[in-house]
């Protein structure tokens, strides 16, 4: 759906990271569109962000990819060209294992350190307006399991893997419903409705949007990405609101006498 920019400031830097970070950058043009790739070194190798920018952008949307898949997914594609469109900036983020060409993750802690690291030099200067984390699947997970330590607004999950494979029949049942519950800020899942990880419910802070998909999201992508914007657009409001309007804290001052 359409929604109107809300121009906010740019969130606060964050302090230094106790691991040093270098960035080599190189820029190179997809659809048209000035795309910079900065190699960061993190705890555990360079990842690689892919900078799309947009001048003047209300907020910064930082995404991760599937375990054994890329930024190049058709639904991180589809996000990243509505998002921009609307006035938000994206970076796609490849984790250190895929920079170094393996197709098998690492493990969950390295991925969220390498994670945070990333977004800790992304908040140095490349971040404008509220930052939101996300990610497909396991990018959606990591986004999660981080959010306090980056400091996101908002988190967004597509494809977010609920239940994982049963290790054999007569195995119990597994949820990764903690990491939803542990997220303190409001939070978007677009799930498909045929996959086979799992519809996640609904919270006070939780949306889920159902599209007619698999796992992978492709079969919907218009719906997908107009979810996305929608939930941007009211994650900028709802932040714009509170910092022009802060909670009120201390005692409530009594009325006036007669």
């Amino acid at each position: 759906m359409p929604w109107c920019p809300v121009t906010i400031g740019t969130n606060e830097l964050r302090p230094e990271s106790p691991h040093p970070l270098t960035a080599s950058a190189r820029t190179e043009r997809v659809d048209d569109h000035r795309v910079e790739q900065l190699q960061l070194e993190t705890p555990h190798g360079p990842a690689r962000a892919h900078l799309h920018p947009v001048p003047g952008a209300v907020a910064t949307l930082v995404l991760g990819h599937g375990a054994g898949g890329g930024v190049g997914a058709p639904d991180l594609v589809a996000v990243t060209r509505a998002a921009t469109a609307a006035g938000v900036g994206v970076v796609l983020v490849d984790q250190p294992y895929r920079v170094a060409g393996r197709r098998s993750p690492a493990p969950a802690r390295q991925l969220d350190e390498a994670w945070a690291a990333v977004v800790a030099h992304l908040r140095r200067g490349d971040v404008q307006g509220v930052l939101v984390t996300g990610g497909r699947s396991s990018g959606a997970r990591v986004a999660c399991r981080t959010a306090e330590e980056t400091r996101a607004a908002a988190v967004l999950c597509l494809a977010f893997p609920l239940h994982p494979p049963r290790r054999s029949a007569h195995a119990p049942p597994r949820t990764r419903q903690p990491e939803f519950d542990a997220v303190g800020v409001p939070v978007l899942v677009v799930q498909g409705d045929r996959d086979p990880f799992g519809m996640p419910a609904p919270s006070a802070t939780r949306e889920v949007v159902r599209v007619s998909a698999d796992h992978a999201l492709g079969t919907d992508l218009a719906t997908v990405a107009a979810a996305v914007v929608g939930w941007l657009g009211a994650v900028v409001s709802a932040t714009a609101t509170r910092r022009r309007d802060p909670p009120r804290t201390g005692p409530t001052p009594a009325p006036d006498g007669p």
